[in-house]
């Protein structure tokens, strides 16, 4: 049942994003707060993706690589398998939710409607707290020198409340989102350069390592629908990311054709995810083990990812309920979204949510959003010639002071 309902919802996508494409290949996007492409592709970076991109490929690489036991990975070296889980066309997702929160929302209000918005507020809330909820399980195997590299002990619990807290506070202003975000990004490239230099791994292993990845362009009809239990895994994981991610990053759009965004989100993001995941493998295939100072960076990127994942998206959820820090309080702010977030993620360690479910119903959404559209504003939406005025209108003024 989930595996039809998911394989129904990726085709969906799929076709939304080939209409919108070819309905407003020329529309330039304009989003509230128009930023230039790096701060814009950097936002969507470290926004879109969380803490299992620095910890879960040193151990799935294994599981990829052993296709006596998974078969279904036989078509691929598992660099390419990560690749596909990752990257380039599972980003079009994004480009379907920001396109349609810069471009098509505005005119339809369908996350307006009261039941939409409290369904679409519960999933990113669920799914922040699943973000906390990977790091929690990953964090002893990451961190063996906190523990015994498989317990989840009472440490790594106050680590997780310690990061779920600067995360609220950092999303209390816009501009602390804008400049963590930046600075994830370049601790991101500076762990990559420097465990590249801790393994001797020149340029030519580099460029050799990423040309593995030509099995995903070549089989990457294989990575359109689930191809086992933990690929349906990763494909709901990111559906329960989509809406949210778009509904954030859309307002960011700094005038950017409709193909334009599609091929930003597509190769942009992929590039440091490839030269990342060959970094990894390089590691995997050399039986170079990540640890010492190596580990603890990784660490300190992977819970940079957290925070910047985190503030971002209990900013969005707080604007969408009217919770913000400065109608509630500063503490009163705090000490809600800690406690939620966290007693979530507790939630998730006992097995009573699942990621799956969240995924369910952001496809649900999808459906129902279309069905709305086709319904009730069919010529509103064809009519679209261009952004909305207001957005224009301020870009312009951005332009012209710039």
């Amino acid at each position: 049942m989930l595996t039809t309902l998911l394989s129904a919802g990726i085709l969906l996508a799929f076709a939304l994003v080939i209409f919108c494409v070819i309905k407003w290949w020329d529309l330039r996007n304009i989003g509230v707060t128009p930023v230039p492409l790096f701060t814009f592709i950097a936002i969507l970076f470290t926004s879109g993706l969380d803490v299992g991109l620095i910890m879960f490929p040193l151990t799935e690489f294994p599981v990829y690589a052993d296709t006596a036991a998974a078969p279904e990975y036989g078509f691929a070296n598992p660099l390419a398998i990560e690749f596909g889980f990752w990257g380039f066309l599972i980003w079009a997702f994004y480009f379907l939710t920001a396109f349609y929160f810069c471009v098509i929302e505005p005119r339809v209000k369908f996350f307006e409607i009261p039941v939409v918005k409290w369904v679409n507020n519960i999933v990113i809330i669920g799914t922040c707290a699943f973000t906390g909820y990977l790091f929690l399980t990953y964090l002893p195997w990451y961190a063996p020198m906190l523990g015994d590299g498989e317990t989840v002990g009472p440490l790594f619990y106050l680590i997780v409340l310690l990061t779920i807290s600067v995360a609220a506070y950092s999303s209390t202003d816009i501009k602390y989102v804008k400049v963590l975000s930046l600075a994830s990004t370049w601790l991101f490239f500076a762990l990559i350069l420097g465990m590249a230099l801790a393994a001797s791994m020149g340029l030519g292993d580099l460029f050799g390592t990423m040309g593995l990845a030509g099995d995903y362009f070549t089989n990457i009809h294989e990575f359109v629908l689930p191809m086992n239990d933990y690929h349906q895994f990763y494909l709901f994981w990111w559906f329960a990311w989509s809406i949210m991610i778009g509904q954030f990053t859309s307002r960011f759009v700094g005038g950017l054709k409709t193909w334009q965004v599609l091929a930003a989100l597509l190769i942009f993001p992929s590039i440091p995810l490839l030269i990342w995941f060959s970094v990894l493998y390089f590691y995997h295939a050399n039986g170079i083990e990540a640890a010492g100072l190596i580990a603890v960076a990784m660490l300190v990127v992977g819970v940079t990812f957290v925070v910047n994942s985190l503030d971002s998206l209990i900013r969005l959820y707080t604007d969408n309920l009217n919770l913000s820090a400065d109608r509630l309080g500063k503490l009163p702010y705090l000490a809600l979204n800690i406690v939620l977030l966290f007693g979530l993620v507790l939630l998730f360690k006992s097995g009573w949510v699942q990621i799956e479910w969240i995924g369910s119903i952001v496809i649900g959404l999808y459906a129902a959003c279309v069905i709305y559209i086709v319904a009730f504003k069919r010529r509103e939406v064809m009519a679209i010639k261009a952004s909305p005025e207001e957005n224009t209108l301020d870009f312009g003024k951005i332009k012209t002071a710039h």
